[in-house]
């Protein structure tokens, strides 16, 4: 299937590593110039190397989006360079697990306020695109109380909330709003691999509950991310797109 992204500009936010990395890769070999941050300097820097050494259009960007004057300047420098701006995924994450107002407020601060800020800032160049388009990464934390339960687990539920009032908010404007919620999702460095080989009771027990037996590859996740950024998902908007190998058991209606 061609997702007509060939020559569409994208910004995708934690573009360096795990899903984030994965939606730049897969947004590239689609034909799209993207746009990426993360906090890490070396890490935009070979992840940048890299994806130019292959012929992509790439542009790394050292940012933390809790920063929204940072963030709004960028998104600016994107807009700028590229031309405009077509699709923004909003992927970076706290990743603050707890119940603690220190995990609350970096919830609120980076998974909340860095996807409303990402929105807010392009929102001039997606009015503009002819195919505009929003996907922001949740969680099935979000959907359903497990370990992650508390600032995590709420903070993905308000993205998926937010997602769909912009989907409804948005339709007359042309632009699509949809969110992607990964199941448990293991790759270099990232949280289960920690949790393998710091917790590893706790990595049985969360790879026992997916009858697939195993858990997602950053890949499958940015391919059903990528798809819903796609003028080939033109019509579809206002989704919620669970991608967990049937690790959730709750019916989405």
């Amino acid at each position: 299937m061609d997702l007509g992204l060939s020559g569409s500009r994208a910004i995708v936010t934690g573009g360096t590593k795990g899903i984030g990395r994965a939606i730049v890769d897969t947004l590239a070999a689609e034909g799209a110039s993207v746009a990426f941050c993360a906090r890490t300097e070396a890490d935009v820097a070979d992840a940048t190397k890299t994806l130019r050494a292959g012929g992509a259009s790439v542009s790394g960007k050292v940012l933390d989006i809790a920063d929204n004057a940072a963030l709004r300047t960028w998104v600016a420098e994107v807009a700028a360079e590229f031309g405009g701006v077509d699709i923004v995924i909003a992927n970076v994450s706290a990743l603050a697990i707890g119940d603690t107002l220190e995990t609350w407020e970096q919830t609120l601060r980076t998974d909340i306020l860095g996807t409303v800020g990402l929105v807010s800032a392009a929102m001039p160049e997606l009015e503009k695109s002819p195919a505009g388009s929003i996907v922001t990464i949740a969680s099935v934390s979000g959907r359903e109380v497990d370990f992650a339960a508390g600032s995590y687990g709420a903070g993905k539920a308000a993205i998926i909330h937010y997602t769909q009032g912009l989907a409804y908010q948005l339709a007359g404007r042309n632009i699509r709003a949809n969110s992607v919620s990964p199941g448990n999702t293991y790759f270099d460095g990232g949280v289960w691999q920690n949790i393998e080989q710091n917790n590893p009771e706790l990595f049985a027990q969360a790879l026992a509950l997916n009858p697939t037996g195993r858990m997602a590859r950053p890949e499958e996740i940015a391919r059903a991310a990528v798809f819903l950024a796609s003028p080939a998902a033109s019509f579809v908007t206002g989704t919620n797109l669970v991608v967990d190998g049937a690790l959730t058991r709750g019916v989405q209606f």
